[in-house]
């Protein structure tokens, strides 16, 4: 493919209703995703940028038994890490998704979303099983007919998690184009060592990151739960 630096962006506000669409869903209709459909996808998240080109992503797309199984593994460690909570160990990410300690606002942003949601839901502060039940759906792909599982040789730096990021993004704005919707989920990263094996991973690759992919159920309630922004004043410091 030729691409050419002057070429121009006819329809922006297409582009632009692709990005303020886009959200995590967290209900998804049975419909089945075509494989063309998901290449072309992959095709164009592959535009992303990273450094060097060095293209630190590994995508494994799962789909019928494969995803049905991966489902039925994480779900029973799942439950059986919260019967027995000094399974923790076991379970543990690779890497440092949130902070050890928090501090504000990042807390405050952190509880907010909780606490929306989980009003929304109906799950009131102290319903245990309410809230395993809502987290569980994460490790069910909130009934999406695709799951995507996203891996990085570990011999890279922090560097390539950054270009990570720009793919995923990429990846999910796309979907957008084409009618779909997304929910990107570090949830599975405590269960890589289910995860891994599962999908054919080699030793050498660390967990990044789930994501479910589907068309979004636009009658359930969940999906109705949009998070707020701050403001570009909240988040910039223009310098002259």
């Amino acid at each position: 493919m030729s691409l050419n630096p002057t070429s121009t962006v006819i329809d922006a506000a297409s582009v632009d209703a692709a990005i303020r669409s886009r959200m995590s869903a967290r209900a998804f209709l049975p419909d089945p995703v075509p494989r063309a459909t998901i290449e072309a996808l992959l095709s164009l998240a592959s535009r992303s940028p990273s450094g060097t080109n060095t293209q630190p992503w590994k995508v494994y797309v799962l789909q019928g038994e494969s995803r049905d199984g991966l489902v039925q593994k994480v779900c029973a460690a799942h439950d059986a890490l919260r019967a027995d909570p000094t399974l923790a160990s076991e379970y543990r990410e690779e890497y440092d998704y949130y902070p050890e300690k928090w501090v504000s606002p990042y807390i405050d942003r952190r509880r907010e979303n909780g606490w929306s949601l989980y009003g929304l839901l109906g799950i009131t502060k102290g319903d245990k099983d309410k809230m395993h039940a809502q987290h569980q759906r994460n490790f069910r792909l909130f009934d999406a007919p695709v799951g995507l599982m996203f891996t990085v040789d570990r011999v890279m730096g922090r560097g390539s998690l950054v270009d990570y990021g720009m793919f995923l993004q990429t990846l999910m704005i796309a979907a957008r184009g084409h009618g779909l919707h997304t929910c990107p989920q570090a949830a599975w990263n405590g269960f890589a060592k289910i995860i891994l094996p599962h999908i054919g991973a080699g030793a050498e690759e660390m967990l990044v990151c789930g994501m479910a992919l589907g068309y979004a159920d636009p009658s359930d309630p969940v999906n109705g739960f949009h998070t707020p922004r701050e403001s570009v004043e909240n988040f910039t410091r223009w310098l002259e």
